[in-house]
C-alpha cells in the first residue's frame, strides 16, 4: 500500500511539473510574438522614414474589408517614402472590401506618387484596387478586367425533399432573409437581388469609365465580365503599359521626377504570422507543448495565415472565378 501511494504521489508531482512547463512555454511564445511584432512594425516604417526609398506594397489573394491594412496605408502616407509601387495579384473579393481598399489607395495617391504593377491577375475587385493609380503596368500574359458583380447562394430545396427535411419559418415580410437556400427563390426576391447587383455593377462601370477616361463605346467593350491579357488590355485602355516593376519605376522617374537611384523596399501592409520563420517556430513549439501536435504540423507546413484564409466571403462579390472541370 505504501509503495502504491508513493507512485501516485510521484505521478501527481510529474503532472504538475509538466503542466507548469507547458504554461511557461505558452507564455514565452506569446511574449516572443509580441516583441517580434513590435520590432517588425517599427522596422517596417522606420526603414522607409530613414531612407526615403520607394515603397513596394503587395495586394494578394482575396480582398475583404481589412482595417489593419487601411491603418498600414495611412502610416505609409505619413512616412518619407518618395513613391509607392503597388503589386497586385488578386482575383478580387467582396465589393465592400474592394471599395475600402480603393479609397485607402486613393488617399495614399494624394500624398505619394503611385504606380500599379499587375503581376498575374487583377480581376474584379483586384482591378478596382488598380484603378486608384493613374498609371497601370502589366505583363503581357497578365489577366486584367472581369468588370462585374456577383451574388451567389446555394439552394438546398432539392436535397431537402430527397431526405425529407422541411424548414419552417415565421417572417415579418416576404423579403426578410431572402434568399435563404431552404426554399425556392421567389420572383420578388430575385428581382430585389438583381437590383442590388445592377446598382453595384453601375458603380463599378462608372468607376472604370471615369478613372480610365473611356467613352460609352469603349466601356461597352470591356464591361461584360471577361478578363483580358495584358496585350489586349493596353489596346482596350484598361492598362497603360506593358512591363514589370522596372517599367513602373522608370515611369515614376520620368513622370513624377523621382530620383532614379532610390532603392525599392518592401512595406508590409498586414504582417502575417506565417511571414516570419521565428514566429512559426514559436507557434509550433507552443502547440506541441499543450498537446496539439497535429495542428502544430499543419502550421509548420502551411502557416497559420493560410489556414485562416479558407473561410467564405459575405456580401456581394467582385470576384473572378474561372470555371472548373471534373
Amino acid at each position: 500500500m505504501s509503495l502504491d501511494s508513493d507512485v501516485i504521489v510521484d505521478r501527481r508531482r510529474i503532472r504538475r511539473k509538466l503542466t507548469f512547463w507547458r504554461v511557461a512555454a505558452v507564455l514565452v511564445a506569446v511574449a516572443a510574438v509580441v516583441v517580434v511584432g513590435v520590432v517588425v512594425t517599427r522596422s517596417g516604417s522606420e526603414a522607409l522614414s530613414s531612407s526615403g526609398a520607394i515603397a513596394r506594397i503587395k495586394i494578394e489573394g482575396l480582398i475583404q474589408s481589412n482595417n489593419d491594412r487601411v491603418e498600414a496605408l495611412e502610416r505609409l502616407e505619413k512616412s518619407s517614402a518618395a513613391a509607392v509601387v503597388v503589386h497586385i495579384n488578386s482575383p478580387g473579393g467582396t465589393t465592400a472590401g474592394s471599395e475600402q481598399l480603393y479609397d485607402a489607395l486613393m488617399r495614399l495617391k494624394a500624398k505619394k506618387p503611385m504606380v500599379v504593377v499587375v503581376e498575374g491577375l487583377a480581376a474584379s475587385g483586384g482591378y478596382i484596387a488598380a484603378l486608384a493609380s493613374d498609371h497601370i503596368v502589366a505583363q503581357q500574359s497578365s489577366l486584367v478586367g472581369s468588370i462585374g458583380v456577383l451574388f451567389q447562394f446555394p439552394n438546398f430545396t432539392g436535397l431537402m425533399k430527397t431526405v425529407g427535411v422541411e424548414v419552417e419559418q415565421v417572417k415579418s415580410s416576404p423579403l426578410k432573409a431572402a434568399p435563404n437556400g431552404f426554399e425556392p427563390t421567389s420572383p420578388e426576391a430575385r428581382a430585389a437581388l438583381e437590383s442590388l447587383v445592377k446598382d453595384s455593377y453601375g458603380w463599378f462601370r462608372g468607376l472604370v469609365q471615369s478613372r480610365r477616361a473611356m467613352d460609352d463605346v469603349q466601356l461597352q467593350k470591356v464591361a461584360d465580365g471577361r478578363v483580358f491579357t495584358g496585350r489586349q488590355a493596353v489596346d482596350l485602355k484598361l492598362i497603360d503599359q506593358l512591363g514589370d516593376e522596372k517599367a513602373a519605376v522608370a515611369w515614376l522617374v520620368s513622370e513624377k521626377k523621382i530620383k532614379s537611384d532610390l532603392p525599392v523596399r518592401d512595406f508590409k501592409l498586414t504582417p502575417k504570422f506565417s511571414d516570419f520563420t521565428f514566429l512559426r517556430a514559436a507557434a509550433t513549439i507552443t502547440l506541441d507543448a499543450v498537446g496539439l501536435g497535429a495542428i502544430a504540423r499543419q502550421v509548420e507546413q502551411a502557416g497559420l495565415a493560410q489556414a485562416m484564409d479558407g473561410f467564405g466571403l459575405d456580401g456581394m462579390l467582385a470576384l473572378w472565378r474561372p470555371a472548373t472541370t471534373n
